[in-house]
């Protein structure tokens, strides 16, 4: 399978250097200039996963591999990155034209994951694996998709949870499409969902946090996903309020 996926990333790259498409139909061409002009569109949502109420939400929580009950390993096959012809990465003036300033608010952006529009999605750049809800994992009604591998995260502070197991579920981001296998916990917090590195790095995704967007390349050239500022102020007005009264 792995060598399978490097074969079509080969192709795709010479494809995309002009090679190769003299072997087209007049239609398979157009057909293929068309899906390099557009990227794929998923399919409408089922279902949208907005806020999970009930508990204390916990604001700035990132989970790291411990080695309690079994270490956590990430491990990427042999694969090509795009190669950008003429584009790079850049973070100016104009990508924080909407952001309030002066902030320092977390990255939340909404992304469509299996077949749900999924609200809260922390991008932390921290957590070294992506996590969901048991909670969300029931509204998404996949359930039947969790496998039961036990692993212990911990946290900044030394505290520590233990997972109910993993699922592997599909991202859809701007047309690029990724198998994720998120752990599980049955915990409440502020986010429905959290990519971490594991996400990230697979993506080739760079996330601006002063700019509130990330940023990552796809066949169609540079691709970005903006923040959700509003939110994720909220989300510390509830934290800070949280605060104030167990001070009380």
């Amino acid at each position: 399978m792995a060598d399978c996926r490097l074969l079509q990333s080969e192709v795709d790259h010479i494809l995309k250097q002009g090679y190769l498409t003299k072997l087209f139909s007049e239609k398979g061409k157009q057909a293929y200039m068309k899906n390099r002009q557009e990227p794929p569109k998923p399919t409408s949502p089922k279902r949208t996963v907005n806020i999970i109420s009930g508990g204390e939400e916990i604001n700035g929580m990132t989970y790291t591999a411990a080695n309690k009950v079994s270490k956590v390993t990430i491990t990427h096959g042999k694969r090509i990155r795009h190669v950008l012809e003429e584009e790079s990465i850049t973070f100016d003036d104009v990508d924080a034209d909407d952001v309030l300033t002066p902030h320092n608010d977390a990255l939340i952006i909404s992304l469509f994951v299996h077949d749900t529009n999924m609200k809260r999605v922390l991008i932390d750049p921290g957590s070294s694996v992506n996590i969901i809800l048991l909670r969300v994992l029931n509204e998404m009604q996949a359930e039947n998709k969790l496998v039961p591998k036990v692993h212990t995260l911990s946290g900044f502070d030394n505290s520590s949870v233990v997972t109910k197991g993993e699922v592997t579920h599909t991202s859809f981001a701007e047309g690029v499409v990724k198998d994720t296998k998120f752990q599980v916990v049955k915990m409440e917090m502020a986010y429905n969902m959290i990519l971490g590195r594991a996400w990230i790095h697979e993506m080739d995704v760079v996330p601006s946090t002063l700019h509130q967007v990330i940023k990552f390349p796809s066949l169609w050239g540079i691709c970005q996903i903006r923040g959700d500022q509003q939110t994720s102020r909220n989300i510390n007005s509830v934290a800070d309020s949280n605060t104030r009264n167990k001070e009380k």
